[in-house]
């Protein structure tokens, strides 16, 4: 039996190791996907507004580059010079002029005289000035001034394009001879525009190798910025100057970044330092919270809300006009704290915020405003019991973001007309966005198997289904529940556990009598349907009370933690009246002890302990003759002294000083519960 409990116990460590090491790993996968890995600075800069980050200085030399207006300008200027190059060819005007010659070798009909050895003359002046195609004439014809490069041979003469002709102005030309001009209407008949075509040719790649030549003279950058010196300061104007300057650090960065090399570096860093992170925070819960850690389920919000917390700041990095403190970071430690404890809750605030920072250009200020932020959410949210509380704490952190965000701007500023206020709409935004974290909560609870304060409120009224048909069934058992969760919420609150929890618990823990509330005593009036069954039966109608009020609790899906109180508040312990009835009728009969015994198990948590004794000593207390200190001192220490005895606290965190301090409160509770009153005076 040892051994298979030892198989047990070893099966599920092993299972919980498994379980934070692929939690580990998950989230670090997940978060070093999402951040950048260009290395860029994520910053909206405009000119004319002031700098609304954290002093920048450059953290390597770097040149200030022109602006692309001003190297427009200068290349527009340089192109004015500019000279294409085109060919020239000689071999164009010979095949034309010889075409014309042979195709009227007969004389042109209609003419006498050597009007071919005219025209002939005329098309080889054309020829010799140039004759370039109409797109490219038409191009460079819009400026007169312009000049090419004419190459014959190997001579390159540049030439002016009002030198140089088309086919329709060379056409033109023809014609401006006084001969030609007079027998215009017989000669275009013979289509002489067919004899001329371009003899210009572009040169490709002599005008490429021009230009580049020219665009290579153009200085690109201005100056040099060297490493350490301060470009600008928080609160400065973005002049034109300084916003070249930042202009130039963000391409320069970008180009100096685009070596696989040092992406791969980038990605080994950002895993190392994630990874450092992560196993840390998971290294204090293995050392602080180890029972978080058994509950997989739960702590998986932790590791979520780190997880989808970093997500947003990568995307929000991504685009430059959504600034980060949109996103309501501190709801992360009070969704912990409500559900866990305030030293949890700071650990996993202060990891998100380091793992987010490390995505920001200036992380100092916002590490500082955030922190401060969670602090406030922690220390503004002791207990989650009214709706209010989380729009007061929404208030007190927006305050003290801004507050902070404030300080910031005067310590780095001479003048509030520098201070940027777009901020502190961010920290606006980021307030109204912890109203959600309401009814976040509840998809929380039902996501993660939680339970909010404010989900026990709304379990503690007393209109619900349960409870108000308790108290028409079962007037007494009601009535019994009422003072349990009265007595069992000072303890809590007197020795430190959750006082709501035990009180909610306290009102559910005898629902199971509803189903026979007769065979329970406090529901009697005189009759006793006890008197028709033997003992063992009457045991086992008083031990099904326990059995019913957890079907009833899975029937009105109440949370676990009000479960284990029903089956927790009788632990394995025995009904003693029967079963020592049973004995002193028996003497001789072997009597088999589970017949009268809970099926339990024994309390695990302090609140089920707490309740344990509050529900013992109140039912016990109302069989009491008199109600003297004495009397309920005594009752009280025999009663607690005995489960302790019996070991019904042996599996829970209750110290001897809680269970004195339980003492003493119900013994105080008592007294006053049963003091004795005066005797009014009859009226004679």
């Amino acid at each position: 039996m040892k051994n298979i409990n030892y198989n047990i116990i070893e099966e599920q460590t092993w299972r919980n190791i498994v379980t934070r090491i692929v939690l580990v790993i998950l989230s670090v996968g997940l978060i070093v996907w999402a951040m950048p890995r260009d290395n860029r600075n994520y910053f909206h800069v405009e000119q004319g507004k002031p700098w609304k980050y954290a002093d920048f200085t450059a953290p390597f030399d770097f040149p200030v580059y022109k602006s692309e207006e001003a190297i427009r300008i200068e290349k527009d200027s340089l192109m004015k010079n500019y000279e294409p190059y085109y060919k020239f060819n000689q071999e164009k005007e010979s095949q034309m002029v010889k075409k014309f010659q042979t195709d009227y070798a007969e004389g042109i009909p209609g003419l006498e005289g050597d009007y071919v050895k005219i025209i002939s003359n005329r098309l080889h002046s054309l020829y010799q000035q140039g004759i370039m195609a109409p797109t490219e004439y038409s191009e460079l014809r819009a400026d007169t001034t312009h000049m090419i490069r004419v190459v014959n041979g190997k001579q390159a003469v540049s030439v002016s394009i009002m030198e140089i002709y088309s086919a329709k102005t060379a056409y033109e030309q023809l014609f401006q001879d006084e001969t030609l001009a007079l027998q215009r209407p017989i000669l275009q008949k013979c289509n002489l525009n067919d004899y001329i075509t371009p003899n210009l040719i572009y040169d490709r790649e002599r005008s490429e190798t021009s230009i580049n030549d020219i665009m290579s003279s153009i200085a690109l950058a201005t100056g040099v910025v060297q490493k350490g010196q301060k470009i600008i300061g928080r609160g400065e104007i973005v002049t034109d100057k300084t916003y070249r300057i930042i202009e130039s650090y963000i391409k320069e960065n970008e180009r100096l970044h685009q070596d696989d090399t040092l992406n791969q570096f980038a990605l080994l860093g950002q895993i190392i330092y994630v990874s450092i992170l992560i196993i840390a925070f998971t290294l204090y819960l293995h050392l602080y919270r180890k029972d978080y850690l058994v509950k997989s389920r739960k702590i998986m919000m932790v590791y979520a809300l780190i997880v989808v917390f970093a997500l947003l700041t990568a995307l929000f990095m991504r685009n430059t006009f959504i600034h980060v403190y949109i996103l309501p970071y501190a709801i992360v430690p009070i969704f912990v704290r409500v559900f866990m404890d305030s030293r949890t809750a700071f650990m996993a605030h202060i990891t998100m915020v380091l793992i987010c920072a490390v995505m920001l250009t200036h992380s100092f200020e916002f590490v500082v405003v955030e922190t401060i932020a969670g602090l406030v959410a922690i220390t503004s949210l002791r207990e989650l019991s009214q709706r209010s509380q989380l729009f007061k704490t929404a208030i007190f952190i927006t305050i003290a973001a801004m507050a902070v965000n404030l300080s910031f701007d005067w310590m780095h500023t001479d003048s509030l007309s520098k201070i940027d206020y777009s901020t502190y709409n961010y920290l606006i935004a980021n307030g109204i966005g912890l109203l959600f974290a309401y009814p976040l909560l509840y998809l929380i609870e039902k996501a993660f198997g939680f339970t909010s304060d404010i989900t026990l409120i709304e379990l503690s009224n007393t209109n619900n289904d349960l409870l108000r048909r308790m108290s028409e069934v079962a007037p007494g058992t009601f009535n019994h529940s009422i003072q349990v969760a009265n007595l069992a919420g000072e303890i809590a609150n007197k020795i430190g556990a959750e006082a709501q929890l035990v009180r909610t618990g306290a009102l559910y823990h005898d629902i199971g009598k509803l189903t026979n509330p007769i065979y329970f005593t406090e529901n009697q009036s005189g009759i006793d349907p006890h008197e028709m069954l033997n003992d063992i039966e009457s045991s086992q109608m008083i031990i099904s009370h326990v059995t019913e009020g957890q079907k009833m609790a899975d029937k009105h899906n109440l949370p676990k933690e009000i479960r284990d109180f029903i089956s927790t508040h009788h632990g394995q312990g025995k009904v003693k009246y029967f079963y020592i009835k049973y004995h002193n009728e028996h003497p001789d009969e072997s009597v088999d002890d589970l017949l009268f015994t809970y099926p339990g198990p024994n309390p695990f948590t302090r609140e089920q302990a707490i309740l344990m004794m509050a529900d013992t000593v109140e039912a016990a207390s109302r069989s009491l003759p008199e109600y003297t200190e004495q009397a309920i001192r005594d009752l009280v220490n025999r009663l607690i002294d005995a489960q302790v005895s019996e070991g019904y606290f042996r599996e829970c965190p209750i110290t001897f000083r809680d269970i004195q301090y339980s003492k003493t409160v119900l013994i105080e509770k008592l007294k006053t519960i049963y003091h004795t009153r005066i005797s009014y005076p009859s009226e004679k």
